[in-house]
């Protein structure tokens, strides 16, 4: 049994893209997280220790991305898939960044999406738990 604790509608201000103008302003990006736990243990103990603290997670997400100051949402995304892995005792993440992109003369408005799933080593996972 996979159970799922996630992260929606988490909205960070970065310096992200590939243009010269993009990398003089912050924009907004949007992410969710979602990760494969186990709840019953923490409902089985009502303890947050035996929980994942998604406002640890948020931070993380958040601190990636500022720091990273990527060109690429791509870059972005997998760096906060790694670290989510690496620091919360999760078998797998699925992350979502999504970044609106301004009209220009050839387009309208629209929003970029990436979505990626990443998984530790089950040994690794199995290790930490």
């Amino acid at each position: 049994m996979t159970d799922t604790v996630s992260i929606r509608g988490l909205r960070v201000s970065a310096v992200i893209g590939v243009y010269a103008w993009e990398r003089e302003i912050e924009q907004v990006l949007t992410f969710g997280v979602d990760m494969a736990v186990d709840v019953g243990r923490a409902a089985a103990t009502d303890d947050v220790a035996d929980a994942v603290d998604y406002s640890k997670v948020a931070a993380t997400v958040t601190s990636v991305v500022r720091d990273g100051q990527f060109q690429l949402i791509e870059t972005a995304v997998e760096r906060v898939a790694e670290r989510v892995l690496a620091d919360f005792p999760v078998g797998w993440a699925r992350v979502e960044v999504a970044k609106p992109i301004a009209a220009d003369g050839g387009t309208g408005a629209y929003t970029a999406v990436i979505s990626i799933e990443r998984a530790r080593a089950l040994r690794n996972y199995f290790l930490k738990s």
